[in-house]
């Protein structure tokens, strides 16, 4: 097994795709198609930090990331899918799904928060719903992280142990541990189902997160053309007044270094 990357070593590796991300989003925005992107895995599989590298460097208001909470009451009673509608991308945009309408075929499924009949009948719409998306010009990809129970545990153990990431421990997160090969089972039937030529799967090992990220985001813009758009050379207009420092109302103090 390869040793994992070191932290120099990926920041390296992950600069020139970085620019390439952003030769996609001006792609986007020149030809005005849409693209979505969903993220799936299991908890603690690395969706959050991959969704950070890709959207770090890019601007915000063309890049989305969707991560949406429990669905309400009024939710509930919608068309499922209707909610996952409203943040599909507009022409130039990229929407990254921090999990996505899988969430049926997933925890929905393990956890009891849907019916049988609910289950089979999301497994045979969803192709017929991404058929549409795709079908209207969305440029759509799915990755699931992979990651193996000895490397998520260790995972858990270090959310549970830091206070700055203890809040990624829902009582869900926590009750699922218990429901490992339940959630193998559902996740090989969704595969299975969901795989389709218009929009399919891909699997990307995230036993090692850098490895990961830097392999997830390689394919994605390996997935669409030559995105290279001419762009002309920014040149900043001289200044008309002299260099200064800035005056403020005496009422108002900037804050300054304490320690």
């Amino acid at each position: 097994m390869n040793d994992k990357l070191k932290s120099k070593d990926y920041a390296e590796l992950l600069a020139p795709l970085q620019l390439e991300l952003n030769n996609l989003t001006h792609w986007l925005q020149h030809t005005r198609k849409r693209m979505v992107v969903i993220f799936e895995g299991r908890d603690t599989s690395g969706k959050g930090g991959v969704i950070n590298a890709i959207a770090g460097t890019l601007n915000p208001r063309h890049v989305r990331t969707v991560a949406l909470a429990t669905p309400t009451e009024r939710e509930r009673s919608q068309w499922y899918f209707q909610r996952y509608v409203q943040h599909l991308p507009a022409a130039g945009e990229l929407v990254l799904f921090d999990r996505s309408w899988y969430n049926r075929a997933g925890v929905e499924k393990v956890m009891g928060f849907c019916t049988d009949t609910e289950y089979r009948q999301f497994l045979k719409e969803a192709p017929r719903f991404e058929q549409q998306l795709v079908d209207d010009g969305i440029l759509l990809f799915k990755y699931w992280l992979a990651v193996d129970q000895k490397q998520q545990e260790k995972r858990f153990a270090e959310r549970a142990a830091d206070p700055l990431k203890r809040w990624k421990l829902s009582p869900i997160d926590l009750e699922a541990r218990r429901k490992y090969a339940e959630y193998g089972k559902a996740r090989n039937r969704m595969l299975a189902a969901t795989h389709t030529s218009q929009a399919p799967w891909a699997i990307v090992e995230f036993n090692d997160q850098r490895r990961g990220r830097l392999n997830l985001i390689r394919h994605l813009l390996d997935q669409v053309p030559d995105t290279k758009v001419p762009q002309s050379r920014l040149r900043l207009p001289p200044l008309k007044t002299k260099l200064g420092t800035e005056h403020y109302p005496q009422s108002l103090r900037p804050i300054k270094e304490r320690h």
